[in-house]
């Protein structure tokens, strides 16, 4: 029976203005819905391509299904062919709106994750797992419409009977075969939800000192003190101990340590901490300024002054500042306490011969 081209048309115009509809009336609903939830307009421009163009996929799709003749013939074949290649557009352009539609709440939860105030280890750890719950929701929305695309394919279809007869083999040897990157892959999901380490924490590995800049499935990279990347598997982090200094709180404590000489005025000394404290002004969190004298030995005495700051690039600030004003007052105003290097002369050495 051949198609009544006069029919199509009007059927292919009746499917294109039942999906104009869908948008308009979508469109109606959007706004009603921003209204009350603030978000709905970013989420509409973020989702309008893929909405439309899956409308119109759609669209196309039930028109050829519906004008398609019902007897077989050679005709036919490209008709079947048609239909199989609008439904494969059709999932591929699905997956592309139910990402954007995905990502767009992920990025809602980081938007409200800030990470630029002082205590932010919460919104630290949740920016981690988000982040890495994006990639995985991008492959495994992108694994799944490959999947359906290709069960569209009687031949795919034969083949996953064949394979699945054989899948105990199969995985034996993808285990062996993967067994580094399947590790990597799930240390990182591991990392996201043990709080172990977070966006932004400030580590110590490898004897460097850095923060955690990026986290991936397989790797992490660290930037160091100097603008170098160190890029350290995800299995590092779960099986070699590194020091976190950010892990519960990003406030830290450190130590300004000095070698002076014995006739020192410690007592001074003391009395001269506040005023120095005073001057750092917000590099110092107000917490702890405390003075001891930790050793004596070999000629000299060793000042140890421990001070508090509200995150780690603050504390190295501070310890430069606080070094920085004690050797001046030590040079200006207690000269004596510079170190020294004695030498004791006992007379001249005894005649040989």
């Amino acid at each position: 029976m051949a198609v009544s081209w006069t029919n199509a048309l009007i059927a292919l115009g009746s499917a294109l203005l039942g999906a104009l509809l869908v948008m308009l009336v979508a469109h109606l609903v959007v706004r009603v819905l921003k209204r009350r939830w603030r978000p709905a307009s970013a989420l509409a421009d973020a989702a309008r391509t893929p909405f439309r163009v899956l409308l119109l996929v759609l669209a196309v799709h039930g028109w050829v299904l519906g004008v398609r003749p019902r007897t077989e013939s050679d005709a036919t074949v490209w008709w079947d062919a048609a239909a199989l290649g609008f439904r494969v557009v059709s999932i591929g352009v699905g997956a592309w709106l139910i990402c954007v539609v995905l990502l767009f709440l992920e990025d809602l939860t980081l938007g409200r994750a800030r990470t630029d105030v002082k205590d932010n280890r919460v919104a630290r750890r949740v920016r981690t797992q988000v982040l890495l719950v994006r990639r995985l929701t991008v492959v495994a929305v992108v694994v799944v419409a490959i999947g359906a695309i290709l069960f569209n394919f009687p031949g795919v279809r034969a083949l996953g009977a064949s394979v699945l007869a054989s899948a105990g083999l199969i995985s034996v040897v993808g285990a062996l075969a993967a067994q580094s990157t399947l590790a990597n892959v799930f240390a990182g999901i591991q990392i996201a939800f043990n709080d172990a380490i977070k966006v932004d924490d400030a580590l110590i590995v490898e004897g460097e000192w850095g923060w955690v800049e990026e986290i991936t499935l397989s790797y992490v990279v660290v930037k160091l003190w100097d603008e170098r990347r160190m890029i350290l598997p995800s299995t590092y982090f779960i099986s070699t101990p590194f020091q976190n200094w950010t892990r519960k709180s990003s406030e830290l404590m450190g130590a300004v340590e000095l070698d002076v000489d014995w006739r020192l005025d410690t007592r001074r000394l003391r009395e001269a901490l506040p005023p120095i404290m005073e001057d750092a002004g917000e590099l110092w969190d107000g917490r702890v300024a405390h003075f001891q004298l930790t050793d004596a030995v070999d000629g000299y005495i060793h000042v140890r002054i421990l001070v508090t700051a509200v995150d780690a690039p603050t504390l190295y600030d501070l310890r430069c500042h606080v070094r920085e004003r004690v050797v001046e007052w030590v040079r200006t105003e207690d000269p004596a306490g510079l170190p020294r290097l004695r030498l004791q002369h006992e007379g001249p050495p005894p005649q040989l011969g």
